[in-house]
């Protein structure tokens, strides 16, 4: 059986795959990645970042894009660049695209350029976790705020198929989130049809592999730095259970690794937009306080669900 998302996805030839928070959320799309490159089509990688792009890379495009090579400088944290390292020892092109944290407007405008010099038809936004689905009604909301920054901004392109795909169902527990409301989210988007179907990432295959390969890489090139996202998710790639710690980050606190963290959730980024109680608050910002700041007015305001938990 074939899911919907991968029917949508037939036509598409040049696809930008993008992490949506920051940080490590780049590496949750290695696998698609490596799948569709090996169906035939041109596949770029690009990631909302924490580190000074700005900085390490002369080479812009747009406002608040930049190129990140062999030749950018690094820095103490810059998973972007010790990416294009492990690209280049894979034999793929070693570049990945780094968008700063600005506001949508400037981060729209930096889409737009690089749709352009890439010729990109199709976008997907890649979440590590799941705080990505949050609509600002729920108990807590994660980190949202770099994610509703790239929603926000790709959402408002024209011209390309855009979708949003979530690695790591329950990772953000250890950031507040509640699965409940996830799910009940995910159940809306069934009923709109913005829903597109789950499929797991395994070891043993390529698509699996090149993501445990690559936090193997990253671990080593930044051990002061391991993403707690990515680790949790590639120890239950690997059968990890219950609470396992594959970084000190988290001792002191209780994990619950599964396969369920193996899951992509896939769906039609506009209909994850619409639901976005605070998205016309964003929608025109120019700097990522404001992103911040209008989301936190609508969470305090809000008429907010009940904490549940999972009556598994």
């Amino acid at each position: 059986m074939q899911i919907p998302f991968f029917r949508a996805l037939e036509d598409s030839q040049r696809i930008l795959i993008a992490g949506c928070g920051g940080g490590f959320d780049i590496v949750s799309g290695l696998p698609l990645y490596v799948f569709l490159r090996d169906a035939g089509k041109s596949v770029y990688l690009a990631n909302l970042s924490f580190a000074r792009v700005d900085l390490a890379s002369r080479k812009k495009i747009g406002p608040a894009g930049r190129l990140v090579d062999s030749d950018s400088r690094m820095q103490g944290y810059f998973p972007e660049r010790h990416l294009v390292d492990w690209l280049a020892a894979r034999g793929c092109e070693p570049k990945v695209f780094a968008f700063e944290k600005t506001g949508v407007r400037p981060l729209r405008q930096s889409y737009e350029a690089l749709v352009t010099l890439l010729k990109v038809d199709t976008i997907i936004l890649v979440d590590g976790g799941t705080d990505s689905l949050m609509k600002g009604d729920e108990a807590s909301l994660g980190t949202i705020e770099e994610d509703a920054l790239s929603i926000a901004a790709v959402h408002q392109l024209e011209g390309v198929r855009k979708f949003l795909v979530c690695l790591g169902f329950g990772v953000d527990l250890y950031h507040g989130v509640c699965h409940h409301s996830f799910l009940e989210n995910t159940a809306e988007l069934i009923r709109s049809g913005g829903y597109l179907g789950c499929v797991s990432v395994s070891s043993g295959t390529p698509e699996g592999d090149a993501l445990l390969d690559a936090v193997d890489f990253l671990n080593e090139r930044q051990p002061n730095s391991k993403s707690i996202v990515a680790n949790s998710i590639a120890s239950a790639i690997r059968g990890g259970f219950g609470n396992r710690h594959d970084t000190e980050r988290t001792r002191g606190t209780e994990l619950f690794i599964n396969a369920l963290m193996a899951l992509y959730w896939c769906y039609d980024l506009a209909a994850v937009a619409r639901g976005m109680g605070f998205y016309e608050a964003i929608a025109g910002s120019e700097r990522f306080h404001e992103v911040e700041n209008a989301i936190r007015i609508h969470h305090a305001h809000a008429e907010k669900r009940d904490w549940k938990s999972l009556p598994l």
